[in-house]
């Protein structure tokens, strides 16, 4: 029996905290129409994404993807950089 492979969600934001050691908070936005109105209106989420590296710095624009859980609130990872913030 051979198993599909999972395509893993995706997300990409921007890093508001990174206190804590080898984790970082991202906040993803998203653009979703008023049902009647139809103005578009900004819904934004807060992950906890993990950082092994400690190589984000708040401000700077990543990937996140999701993972098995690492701890209570941690079930995403960080895959990439898009863009340091200067």
């Amino acid at each position: 029996m051979a198993e599909a492979k999972r395509n893993k969600k995706t997300r990409e934001g921007v890093v508001i905290s990174n206190k804590m050691d080898k984790s970082v908070v991202v906040k993803t936005e998203q653009l979703v129409p008023h049902k009647l109105y139809g103005k578009f209106i900004r819904r934004h989420v807060k992950y906890m994404a993990d950082d092994p590296d400690n190589s984000c710095n708040i401000g700077d624009r990543v990937m996140i993807e999701e993972c098995r859980p690492l701890s209570k609130n941690k079930r995403w990872r960080i895959r990439s950089i898009v863009e340091k913030f200067v």
